[in-house]
């Protein structure tokens, strides 16, 4: 296992340590996962399309939670549910 110590630029930007960043080329695509108190940067050419997928749903639930919290759901019936969860 490697790790370095790097920070938080006023912009949200962190920079990956070119200690560690080896076989990582300009331009490449990561994900980063909050999961509480830790933070995982993957490849986004390392993941497994299940993986992706359930990265999206994980999105769109926490986003259904914060518009519920908010206040922004409504009622519906089943039928009419089901079809709006097929536009997605």
């Amino acid at each position: 296992m490697e790790f370095a110590i790097t920070k938080m630029s006023s912009k949200g930007q962190i920079v990956i340590p070119n200690e560690i960043r080896e076989g990582i080329p300009e331009g490449e695509k990561l994900v980063v996962i909050k999961n509480d108190h830790q933070w995982i940067i993957e490849r986004m050419r390392d993941l497994r399309k299940n993986f992706k997928e359930d990265l999206e749903f994980a999105k769109r639930t926490e986003e259904a939670w914060i518009r519920r919290d908010e206040g922004k759901f409504k009622s519906m019936e089943k039928e009419e549910f089901l079809k709006e969860i097929k536009k997605w």
